[in-house]
């Protein structure tokens, strides 16, 4: 294997460029540069199929397909800029950049506050320039980490990301390469984290011609995009190369913080070495070179603690993982839907289970699935799971995409970010979330072939129908799909929306200014249900305790719940009509002795504090 050369097209300066490809199926390989000027030069081929070869003339902006055995020419499969879209040639770029992050070492993962946004539809601009306005407001609401969706290059200019068929390009619609890393230098100078979506388990349908180099896929194995990626197999060792090389990319040359790794439940691999292990390895390895935070965030449906173990423990070695548990768990007690996967939860017990351990499901039947499901988490430290009340996921697969704004009441927005934020976890808040954004998110494409977008419709209403739902989804190939999505950042400062946008603020300054609160530990709280509707935590650390009582219905009525003696002072609650509720109920200072009876309005909470 070739490891002392990067894949792809690496410019050395001077009009000098180094291509690297491995096609191993391909006896002869040429490089042909298409623009400014036209040329073809052919790469010598080693013992394991990598063609490669350095040459001078050709510089950034110059444009090029591999010519494969004097006949097909296909973009490279490391492209690092697809300008001309995924069918069109690869573009030489530089990987200079004048960077202002100079300094900048990474956040501490137990400080992270994530705000997950799509870039093509958080600004009317959708680009990544166009975000960058809008940071020193997340920055004041008191976000920690920026997350995109994917932008690795995908069909057209409309798309989640999940369909990318060139890892290494930037999309090219969003302000490609270098909009990229204006914007993650953005974050850095104030203080922001920048998480980036990445796709591992598949490549989309178009524009994806990796099996025209090599074994990339395996029919061992079937996703629900088809194809498996060939992690376990014959040839397997330089696939696992490629992603490897792709997750060193961003870390390296894209200054990222962390990357979220898309559906690893769907990456099959029975290997004694699994692919995910060697790809946190690496890594992590680069992390320690460059002596900066860096991680890797796992999105996995399987609840498997495994992915979140130390190796010496068994596990593969990330960082952290979005837990669905949690969003399904709380989900279902704002709203009561219990169709598709939701039919497993329900209880106020699942929601205790979820603070307790992470993970509802450790084992125990699941009536969705029709099987036993996951494995224990208690183990796991808090700071190493995800939670949320929304993602794009959540909002978007449903057939009218609504957000939980169109699902709940106002004052079951506020309970949910009550829950989220103020839980030992580290929380994610799903774009406009924190105003009570009403556009629907809804699943769009804009791909070329007719046959693909009809496969599209097709699979969206396949994967609804265990949900039995009502009404027909928005088409995923019409343009009013992808502009419904676009955000009104006006709605920040009108009515409700406002004083939703401060909770959240009040929520995020208690959540890093109270030590009680700021201790991100499972081992340092209780939880407790009370009458199916109350939720009872109490936290604490060295000189500071909080308790935290959520009432997760309608029903209001008298309850009589355990305290620690003490003076304890209100701190918030949600029923205040500052917050635009109906007006507090609860003392503003209890003198306990041994327990205490509260009446919470209807999807209401309260937060008590006491100095030790």
């Amino acid at each position: 294997m070739n490891t002392e050369s990067r894949l792809g097209a690496t410019y050395l300066g001077d009009s000098r460029c180094q291509f690297l490809v491995w096609a191993p199926l391909v006896p002869k390989v040429d490089v042909h540069v298409v623009s400014p000027e036209e040329r073809i030069f052919p790469l010598a081929r080693d013992s394991q199929g990598y063609h490669q070869a350095t040459v001078d003339g050709v510089a950034p902006g110059y444009h090029y397909f591999y010519r494969l055995d004097s006949e097909r020419e296909r973009p490279d499969p490391a492209s690092r800029f697809q300008s001309q879209g995924v069918h069109g040639p690869s573009e030489v770029v530089t990987s200079y950049f004048p960077w202002g992050d100079r300094g900048w070492s990474g956040l501490p993962l137990e400080e992270y506050i994530i705000y997950e946004l799509h870039v093509g539809t958080f600004t009317k601009e959708g680009t990544f320039d166009a975000v960058i306005p809008h940071l020193d407001e997340l920055k004041a609401l008191g976000i920690t980490a920026v997350e995109l969706m994917p932008v690795a290059q995908f069909p057209g200019n409309r798309n989640w990301g999940y369909d990318g068929v060139y890892p290494f390009a930037v999309q090219g619609s969003y302000g490609g390469p270098l909009g990229l890393r204006r914007l993650v230098s953005a974050c850095h100078q104030r203080g922001l984290a920048l998480i980036l979506d990445v796709v591992y388990n598949h490549l989309g349908p178009e524009g994806n011609y990796l099996a025209d180099f090599g074994p990339y896929f395996t029919e061992r194995y079937q996703t629900p995009w088809g194809a498996a990626l060939n992690f376990d197999g014959p040839h397997s060792d330089e696939v696992r190369r490629f992603f490897i090389e792709n997750a060193i990319y961003w870390l390296t040359e894209f200054h990222i913080d962390a990357l979220r790794l898309d559906a690893l439940h769907a990456i099959l691999d029975i290997s004694p070495y699994p692919f995910i292990e060697e790809l946190a390895v690496g890594f992590h390895e680069q992390v320690e070179k460059l002596k900066r935070r860096a991680y890797l965030i796992g999105e996995s449906a399987a609840n498997d603690a495994r992915l979140i173990r130390a190796p010496e423990q068994g596990g593969y070695g990330l960082d952290a993982q979005w837990n669905d548990d949690f969003h399904h768990a709380l989900h279902v007690l704002l709203t009561g839907e219990q169709n598709g996967y939701y039919r497993d939860f329900g209880g106020l017990e699942h929601l205790v289970k979820a603070f307790q351990e992470g993970f509802v499901y450790s084992g125990q039947y699941s009536q969705y699935r029709k099987r036993r499901h996951g494995i224990t988490s208690r183990d796991i430290p808090a700071h190493r799971f995800v939670v949320f009340a929304q993602n794009h996921d959540q909002v978007g697969n449903r057939t009218k995409s609504q957000r939980l704004s169109q699902l709940v009441p106002f004052d079951g927005l506020k309970l949910a970010a009550g829950v989220v934020l103020l839980s030992p976890f580290l929380p994610l808040l799903f774009m406009g979330e924190e105003y009570g954004e009403e556009a629907p998110f809804a699943y769009f494409v804009s791909h070329s072939e007719p046959a693909l977008i009809e496969a599209v419709r097709r699979g969206r209403r396949e994967d609804f129908a265990s949900f039995e739902w009502t009404g027909e989804m928005p088409d995923p190939q019409d343009e009013a799909t992808f502009l419904s999505a676009r955000l009104n950042h006006r709605l920040r400062g009108e009515g409700q929306h406002q004083i939703l946008a401060e909770f959240y603020r009040e929520l995020i300054r208690l959540r890093r200014e109270t030590p009680a609160l700021a201790r991100l530990s499972k081992d340092t709280m209780t939880v407790r249900g009370f009458e199916d509707r109350l939720l009872l935590i109490q936290r604490w650390s060295e000189g500071s305790r909080a308790v935290l009582v959520f009432n997760l219905s309608q029903d209001q009525g008298p309850v009589t719940i355990p305290m620690t003696q003490g003076r304890w002072h209100k701190k918030l609650d949600s029923a205040e009509e500052r917050w635009g509720g109906k007006g507090s109920t609860i003392p503003e200072q209890l003198d306990i002795k041994m327990e205490v009876t509260l009446t919470l309005s209807p999807w209401a909470f309260v937060l008590f504090l006491k100095e030790i």
